[in-house]
């Protein structure tokens, strides 16, 4: 009785809601969809690098991910030629908004990450036999009024899971009370996002190195026009003690390459477009990179990087981690606000520092240049990026199961 009252009383209450109305549906991806759900406010990069490992580790698998609630800024997709990953707002609890939302999308296994479980979304996927499993889940997302006052409702959610993964001690034991078995709740590390290898072409790596030799070089990477006269008057800087110091300088937008080479050869600097103009060579003071699949390259290449938009308000940084997983130290503004958890992390252990201005970053390039110092860094970044792959992999050998055994069902 208490239970059906508890669904019934919520329900009621769903229902008075307006059935909210949102921006269109983008088109379904043909295939296989995981649907991810990043309940954890600031938590949406782990769930953007779990979508990305997913689609490489199964031929043809698409990912939606849904954001959380009031979520109005997320981190951007970074999007790649091989995957495909759509992110988008969840639906309201109407039962109209819910039912529309899974007749579009269609599921074929469905993460929830934290908790802040939505019962008729939950128990409506349930019902179409779209797998759940629940991971990374927090104290803190099972400590609402509903929680409280109703936990025969989030008992019965709870039972919808065929996998439940918790990230502490604490959460476990918050689950046990809630009425989810102790010995059907697995205990590991808080999920957290570790950046991806960044493709490159091996001959590209082999005659880029043989070219450089033994020249110091550092990379600035997604740099912004109003932040390209900064990145040179660092440059310019470091020179001073390293005057054989290579800069690769990439643009946010390939469109402003042109910009970037004029405003470098009218401060007097030897400058090479890498699409066009090929390899530098020994005069070569700063080398234009505005392909973005030439990131991977530039970051095995440089040990030392300055990630850019990240000194100009609005644009909210990019991922440090596609850096530090390759080996790079790095160097970043204060304006980093999608990926600030991150660059926290990585500040942290060392092996990210933070920069104000052209006379910061140029001192930051002219120390970590030296090998010692950048290898330290790139250590720390690696120990970072390291932390948390168990957890990673056992949610996607999880998945893959999941979808295995449903492929094999039809």
């Amino acid at each position: 009785m208490a239970r059906s009252l508890g669904l019934t009383a919520y329900r009621a209450l769903a229902r008075r809601a307006e059935a909210q109305t949102k921006e269109p549906f983008a088109p379904r991806p043909e295939g296989e969809l995981l649907w991810l759900h990043a309940a954890e406010p600031g938590n949406v990069i782990a769930l953007q690098d779990l979508a990305v490992r997913m689609c490489g580790a199964r031929i043809g698998l698409h990912v939606l991910i849904t954001l959380p609630d009031g979520d109005t800024a997320p981190p951007p997709l970074q999007q790649r030629p091989d995957v495909t990953i759509v992110q988008a707002p969840a639906p309201s609890e109407h039962p109209a908004a819910v039912a529309a939302f899974l007749d579009h999308w269609r599921p074929d296994a469905c993460v929830w990450t934290w908790g802040a479980l939505r019962p008729n979304l939950i128990l409506e996927t349930a019902q179409r036999q779209c797998p759940l499993i629940l991971v990374d889940a927090d104290t803190r997302g099972f400590d609402g009024r509903r929680d409280r006052w109703l936990p025969d409702l989030t008992r019965r959610l709870l039972s919808q899971f065929s996998a439940v993964m918790a990230r502490s001690e604490a959460a476990r034991r918050r689950l046990a009370q809630l009425g989810q078995p102790r010995d059907q709740i697995d205990l590991t590390d808080p999920l957290l996002a570790g950046g991806q290898a960044l493709p490159y072409v091996d001959s590209d790596l082999s005659e880029m190195s043989a070219t450089i030799g033994g020249r110091p070089v550092w990379f600035a990477a997604q740099v912004l026009p109003k932040e390209v006269p900064v990145v040179l008057s660092a440059h310019r800087k470091a020179m001073r003690l390293s005057h054989r110091l290579l800069l690769i300088l990439h643009p946010a937008a390939p469109q402003d390459a042109g910009a970037a080479a004029a405003l470098a050869a009218e401060r007097d600097f030897s400058v090479l477009n890498w699409g066009n103009d090929g390899f530098p060579d020994e005069s070569t003071q700063v080398l234009i990179a505005d392909d973005t699949r030439d990131l991977g390259l530039f970051f095995r290449i440089a040990p030392v990087s300055f990630l850019g938009s990240s000194l100009i308000a609005g644009e909210g940084g990019c991922d440090p981690f596609d850096a530090a997983a390759l080996g790079s130290a790095v160097l970043y503004g204060p304006k980093v606000r999608h990926f600030m958890p991150s660059y926290t992390r990585l500040a942290a252990a060392g092996a990210a520092r933070i920069v104000n201005d052209a006379d910061a970053l140029g001192t930051a390039v002219s120390r970590l240049i030296a090998p010692d110092q950048a290898a330290a860094m790139a250590h720390a970044g690696w120990d970072v990026i390291s932390k948390g792959a168990a957890v990673t992999d056992k949610i996607t050998d999880l998945i893959q199961d999941i979808l295995d055994t449903r492929e094999a069902g039809k």
